[in-house]
């Protein structure tokens, strides 16, 4: 880690040497040696105006070769004078006889036009490049050279000074590179291994670091969420702990199930239950072979909806009932709670209630035969008075025992359902067939307000008793009602058939207990119209039995609507019109 960690600060710091030497000799170089070139210009101007004065004073008095011996000397340059002709007449750097003439030279040609002017060439005679510069005398002219070759040395120098100071700063740039990448790395490993920790488990692990740079600032951070995410797997451990001893001692059986079928967690009643062939990741049908259960959990996983199930075969003798939900992540849940005592209680008050029911039956036949005997014989008004008050509640004890049996046979089971498709409009005109003559007697009409052509899976005669419990008890409390509606509507797949009637309504606290046993709305009222307290909850069980279910809706002073819905036969298809007739 070290090691790449210094070649990563190394190479930005030779970027940055690198970078920082070119753009001084780019700019620094090109701007100091025209800096350095503008002074020499202005030096050579000077001087030669000064070569010039010189040369005008001293002409005849000393001669021209020292002057320009010592001028040369002084201005560090060639220094050459010349007639109007372009005759050498003195020259500091080569013999004067043997020069050219210089008549057509730039720097002369300018000096003699009144305009001087600078100029840059290489010397014929020496074979360098100079800087001329020259101006006019009394008899001719007179001409500086510098050579530029010193400034190019110059320059050279200051490059390889540069060079120099780049080097120095590239072995700088090395140690701190190697210093800063010792303590990056070292810092940095101290955060490889507080990851590691973490990512093993150790939740308690440390990162102190002190300091005020981005490093310390990221460890300051990893720290803090080292520390919060110790707080919160430990909160999540004593939930999990708790909800695990909560689902122990549980006496329903608990397990969750993947997508995939597989066992990943359940309690001990479950562990009991399928003895030692359940564990995590066990497949489940391994785990629980009953074929209901397997079904529910399947439906649950696909649907992604709340299943439930009565299951029998997962030990013999005993009744389980299944609630199983989905769970966010695809899976389910299933609790199965061992209903076999309620289920044999419920068995026994069954039976006891149908044969307490069967054993009254014969007593109250005779009761009743020899009450209707007394009251036909006897010719004492006050005896045949108390005689009536035996015969009805003989009679009221002899409904409520056939209403008993009844309602124990459909909860039992014991009458089999003869499912078969039945017209829904039949079993409309059937009801109400059933009841013309008594609504006849009594002034009200039953019509069928609305139906179509559907076919219903149902036992024909249960759903006949369905709707004569349904009608009577219209008939019995909603006695200023003079018209009964009935009907059947189509409801996604089911068929709601419905009883209307117009009489006081129900209030609203009571809808929900209507279909319970023996619970009346009115107790008094209903002693007197001869109500069981049954008739409802035979409804139900009727209805429950076929795999509908039945409710009611009401409103005070606006009557009661009671419907129950059976689902539509395979390949039922609604006639188009409604059939409307009245009774």
């Amino acid at each position: 880690m070290r090691k790449r960690v210094f070649l990563k600060l190394l190479f930005l710091i030779v970027i940055v040497v690198v970078v920082s030497t070119a753009a001084l000799t780019i700019f620094v170089r090109r701007n100091w040696e025209a800096s350095l070139q503008a002074q020499v210009d202005r030096n050579l101007e000077e001087k030669v105006q000064m070569f010039a004065a010189r040369v005008n004073h001293e002409t005849g008095i000393v001669p021209f070769q020292q002057i320009a011996n010592e001028e040369a000397a002084a201005a560090r340059a060639r220094a050459t004078i010349i007639d109007r002709s372009g005759k050498v007449l003195a020259d500091s750097e080569a013999s004067a006889p043997e020069m050219e003439n210089h008549a057509t030279r730039p720097e002369f040609m300018s000096a003699f036009a009144g305009k001087p002017k600078l100029d840059t060439r290489t010397s014929r005679t020496l074979g360098i490049p100079f800087r001329y510069a020259a101006a006019p005398t009394s008899f001719g002219a007179v001409r500086l050279a510098y050579p530029l070759s010193s400034i190019q040395q110059m320059g050279h120098k200051v490059q390889r000074e540069l060079l120099e100071a780049s080097a120095i700063s590239l072995f700088v740039g090395f140690v701190i590179a190697l210093i800063g990448a010792e303590s990056v790395a070292r810092r940095l490993r101290k955060m490889v291994v507080f990851a590691q920790e973490i990512a093993a488990g150790n939740l308690s692990a440390r990162l102190p670091d002190s300091g005020t740079d981005e490093i310390a600032t990221l460890a300051v951070a990893l720290d803090k969420t080292a520390a919060r995410l110790e707080m919160n797997f430990r909160n999540l451990e004593a939930s999990r702990q708790q909800l695990e001893t909560l689902l122990n001692s549980m006496e329903d059986a608990v397990v969750a199930v993947s997508p995939k079928r597989k066992v990943v967690w359940f309690n001990g009643a479950m562990k009991r239950l399928a003895a030692s062939s359940v564990s995590v990741g066990t497949p489940l049908i391994r785990a629980l072979r009953d074929p209901d259960f397997l079904r529910a959990v399947g439906d649950v996983l696909e649907q992604q909806k709340p299943q439930s199930a009565t299951l029998f075969s997962i030990t013999p003798g005993r009744t389980f009932s299944m609630t199983s939900a989905p769970l966010p992540d695809g899976g389910a849940v299933c609790v199965l709670r061992d209903n076999t005592a309620i289920a044999r209680v419920e068995r026994t008050r069954r039976d006891f209630i149908a044969n307490v029911s069967h054993e009254l039956r014969t007593p109250l036949t005779s009761l009743l035969g020899y009450t209707e005997t007394l009251i036909d014989e006897s010719f004492d008004s006050k005896s045949r008075e108390f005689l009536e008050i035996i015969r009805r509640n003989a009679q009221r004890m002899s409904r409520l025992t056939e209403d008993l049996l009844t309602l124990a046979r459909v909860e039992s089971g014991e009458d089999r359902l003869q499912e078969a498709p039945v017209s829904a409009h039949d079993l409309l005109r059937d009801a109400q067939a059933a009841f013309t003559e008594i609504t006849r007697n009594r002034g009200v009409t039953i019509e069928i307000v609305e139906s179509q052509e559907f076919e219903v899976l149902a036992d024909k005669e249960a759903i006949h008793q369905v709707f004569s419990n349904l009608i009577d008890n219209a008939l019995k409390y909603a006695t200023s009602s003079k018209k009964i509606e009935i009907g059947a509507v189509e409801r996604t797949g089911e068929v709601e058939f419905y009883v209307r009637d117009f009489g006081p309504g129900i209030p609203s606290q009571h809808l929900s207990r209507l279909f319970e046993r023996f619970y009346r709305v009115d107790k008094a009222r209903s002693r007197e119209a001869g109500g069981t307290g049954l008739g409802l909850a035979i409804v139900k069980h009727i209805v429950l039995n076929h795999g509908g279910r039945a409710g009611v809706n009401s409103e005070l002073g606006h009557g009661s609507v009671f419907w129950f819905r059976l689902p539509l036969a395979e390949n039922s298809v609604p006639a188009v019109s409604e059939i409307q007739q009245k009774s």
